[in-house]
């Protein structure tokens, strides 16, 4: 007679050992977590105390108890700097050049990754002859240092009337930004299936039309990472923005650098930390916001080579 196995009347077989093993504190971890803390605590104390002392009164300040929580928690600090803090020689605050970085931010932000996301798709689907130098070419671009070019584009701009005005800086975010765009988003559409953009060709799908209505909407990942990037790039950048911003599209960082370097009267500290938290408040947001997505992307094929 054949056994019937053991399984077949609902018995249980052991296949070894079931569930997650159990963790043992060995000295590797506790070295692990000593480092993590470590780094957390180098990171997060600069702005433990930024925060702090821009709650604080002046008084207080002076005292020199960086690490101390306020006695008496005020945003008057928040307020000055944002709606009347010197920044040169206009007391206005920093919502100017708050409202000056929008301006340039938004329309940089739209043209840089458009133009970066058109020149990975002509690089992966629609290639010519010499398509792979001109890719190198244009990767180049991204390791050369910004003073190389500043001069001679100052003298291309001060000649065609772009010089210090808004299309100006937004043209120069675009420059500078389209070496990595162009970078991310080839990567990622190499990586497609290419039978996708053959079968859109074949149900007559045209350069524009695969690109919007096929690729595009696959691209999510990949825009989530770009929109990081340069939000961080251009909010942040303090160098283009100040030779080509002119005085009429100086951007918030430039205003920020006149507040914390201002030689009238004492310091004011918790302004300072005040302005600076609130120049920081836009890329903390995209990337407290997008954080997960911007790793999703990474994950899906931004930077592999």
């Amino acid at each position: 007679m054949n056994q019937i196995p053991a399984k077949s009347f609902g018995t249980r077989v052991d296949t070894g050992p079931q569930g997650k093993p159990p963790r043992k504190l060995t000295p590797s971890r506790i070295g692990i977590y000593l480092f993590l803390v470590m780094a957390a605590a180098f990171f997060l104390l600069p702005l433990y105390v930024v925060v702090l002392t821009s709650l604080k009164t002046m008084p207080e300040i002076r005292l020199g108890n960086i690490l101390e929580w306020p006695e008496i928690w005020t945003f008057e600090a928040w307020i000055i700097a944002w709606d009347s803090a010197c920044t040169g020689l206009t007391c206005e605050g920093i919502k100017v050049g708050f409202w000056n970085s929008v301006k340039i931010l938004i329309p940089s932000l739209f043209v840089s990754i458009m133009a970066g996301a058109i020149c990975g798709y002509v690089l992966s689907y629609w290639k010519f002859k010499g398509s792979e130098l001109f890719f190198f070419i244009v990767l180049f671009g991204a390791f050369v240092p910004y003073q190389v070019m500043i001069y001679p584009i100052i003298r291309i701009f001060s000649v065609t009337g772009l010089y210090g005005s808004l299309a100006g800086i937004v043209l120069i975010h675009t420059i500078f930004g389209l070496p990595i765009m162009t970078l991310i988003f080839r990567n990622f559409y190499s990586s497609l299936p290419k039978e996708i953009f053959n079968a859109a060709r074949v149900d007559g799908g045209g350069f524009f039309a695969i690109f919007f209505h096929v690729l595009l909407p696959m691209s999510t990942p990949m825009l989530i990472v770009a929109v990081i990037l340069q939000v961080t790039g251009i909010w942040n950048d303090y160098l283009l923005g100040l030779i080509f911003g002119g005085r009429d599209n100086i951007p918030m960082t430039v205003q920020l650098n006149n507040i914390v370097n201002s030689a009238r009267g004492d310091v004011a500290y918790n302004v300072n930390m005040a302005a600076t938290l609130l120049t920081a408040l836009v890329p903390l947001a995209v990337y407290f916001f997008s954080g997960r997505w911007f790793v999703r992307g990474i994950a899906a094929g931004a930077v592999k080579g």
